[in-house]
């Protein structure tokens, strides 16, 4: 008994270490006020068409869902019938409960191509209205509004959906990016650390630096990482601090690599 119970312990010690490099999602939580939007999946049509159908259909029914428990709420409390509505109202409790993600993730939907050469006064506001929704989240110094990141991430990708060409979306990706990292979403972090240099190879951001940092520090894809360092050295506007930091782990990666 006592070794099956070591076991089973050494298995949940085991499961918890092999599982603590995955993302989170918390970057893709649908925003609270935001879980009740009848037009929310509307703007995912460029997506592969199986996918939207899906998702689509799932968002459908769970407003239809919602709405049937509203209804049944209302008509029990006209009625009179206490036990019911109770009943009802800890269900729709329970359905607000449930986390509820965007599954579609805008920076990998975009791809590599885009170039934003546009200024577009929409987009500018957009990008305002996040960093105000950003600063507000940040506001307090021992706490930090998860909703709030949310709500900025969601205008940063409303920027790179549905104004493509302007020259706001890989300053919506980097501001994105260190969210998601902050989320500890790592591999949806690096696509918007990516798409940052992709969609502007002359970006202000040290983009190339920090997806390096993640691919090294958070996923362990270490030759991708040391390439991404290399690049960095070259091309991206580093101050001292991270300049001498990239050539140090360069060093130590070069050294530990295999000899051909």
């Amino acid at each position: 008994m006592k070794r099956m119970i070591l076991t089973a312990v050494l298995s949940v010690l085991v499961l918890g270490i092999c599982g603590c490099g995955q993302d989170t999602g918390k970057g893709q939580l649908v925003p609270e006020r935001m879980r009740t939007a009848t037009d929310r999946h509307a703007v995912i049509e460029q997506a592969s068409n199986k996918e939207v159908d899906i998702i689509e259909n799932m968002s459908m029914h769970r407003r239809a869902y919602r709405q049937n428990l509203e209804a049944l709420i209302k008509y029990y409390n006209n009625t009179g019938n206490n036990l019911k509505f109770e009943w009802a109202q800890k269900e729709l409790s329970a359905l607000d409960a449930i986390p509820q993600y965007n599954y579609i993730i805008e920076a990998s939907l975009a791809g590599p191509e885009l170039r934003g050469t546009e200024e577009i006064p929409e987009a500018d506001d957009l990008y305002y209205q996040a960093q105000v929704m950003e600063n507000n989240a940040r506001k307090l110094i021992l706490y930090t509004s998860s909703e709030k990141l949310r709500l900025a991430l969601d205008k940063y990708n409303q920027i790179i959906r549905q104004y493509p060409t302007s020259d706001k979306i890989d300053d919506a990706a980097y501001q994105a990016a260190k969210i998601y990292e902050g989320f500890r979403d790592y591999s949806i972090a690096l696509i918007y650390y990516q798409r940052t240099y992709q969609w502007d190879p002359e970006t202000i951001y040290p983009a190339r630096y920090k997806a390096a940092r993640v691919l090294d520090d958070n996923l362990h894809r270490r030759a991708e990482a040391l390439e991404l360092y290399q690049q960095s050295l070259k091309y991206d506007a580093l101050n001292s601090g991270q300049r001498e930091y990239i050539q140090e782990r360069v060093a130590e990666l070069t050294s530990s690599a295999p000899a051909n």
